[in-house]
């Protein structure tokens, strides 16, 4: 499909279909690319997700299913608040913030980034999708710069694999995607700790945070949430701990 620039359908309709010399010198070298592990997303230069075509590369995380548990949690909560505004901290690709912007016309939707090169990649997304008008992008560490009360959410996902687990990740994942946006530090927990104090400043009363997280660091991200309010663990399709979602205590 890549090669022909054609669909799925039309390369089951023209099975007769020989390549050129210039189309299997192209098939040849993506071949070559993905033996050398590759992710096929970075050849391609595309990932779908929430039924979006976005463009990728490698400086920024490939958007993945399990993400989409963290877009579902937020519309889910958002249905008792009359104003949104949104923030997604560490956009990357821009995924989350592309996906809430579709789902929730009326909310103004902020996006983080401290990447200035992934931060192209997720403007060239909101463009593609001609959404430029909806997001608006900062490129700054985290929350920085945002004075308190200014979100009903604050959204991420957010570096937390510790180095202590490096062995089990993907060896693609460890080779090829932005190591700043997998790793946290030692534990995993490090950017947690330090966005979780933010979110808590800049979100309006009885706002909500909703972060990625893994099964390995839930119990530690439970102990730094201490004090906030409906902590709820949402698992992904295989059981597994994959959003943490709590509220701003009232007395914040």
């Amino acid at each position: 499909m890549f090669t022909l620039e054609c669909d799925r359908a039309h390369l089951y309709a023209h099975p007769e279909r020989k390549l050129s010399g210039d189309e299997q010198a192209l098939y040849d070298d993506v071949i070559a690319q993905r033996s050398q592990g590759i992710p096929a997303q970075y050849i391609t230069g595309h990932q779908e997700f929430w039924g979006m075509d976005l463009v990728v590369s490698p400086a920024v995380l490939i958007p993945r299913p399990e993400t989409e548990h963290v877009v579902e949690t937020v519309l889910l909560l958002a249905r008792g608040f009359r104003q949104l505004r949104i923030v997604d901290v560490g956009t990357g690709s821009g995924c989350i913030a592309l996906a809430l912007a579709k789902e929730l016309p009326n909310a103004a939707i902020h996006a983080t980034e401290i990447s200035s090169a992934a931060l192209g990649v997720a403007r060239a997304n909101v463009a593609r999708l001609q959404l430029e008008p909806r997001i608006r992008f900062h490129e700054t560490d985290l929350l920085s710069g945002f004075p308190p009360n200014s979100f009903e959410f604050v959204v991420s996902n957010p570096p937390y694999v510790g180095e202590c687990e490096e062995d089990r990740v993907q060896l693609e994942v460890r080779k090829f995607e932005p190591r700043n946006a997998v790793f946290a530090g030692p534990t995993g927990l490090e950017v947690i700790e330090r966005l979780i104090p933010q979110a808590k400043a800049a979100l309006a009363t009885r706002g909500w945070l909703v972060m990625e997280i893994s099964g390995t660091i839930v119990g530690g991200v439970q102990r730094v949430l201490s004090g906030w309010e409906d902590v709820q663990i949402v698992n992904d399709l295989q059981g597994i701990p994959r959003v943490v979602a709590a509220q701003k205590p009232r007395a914040s």
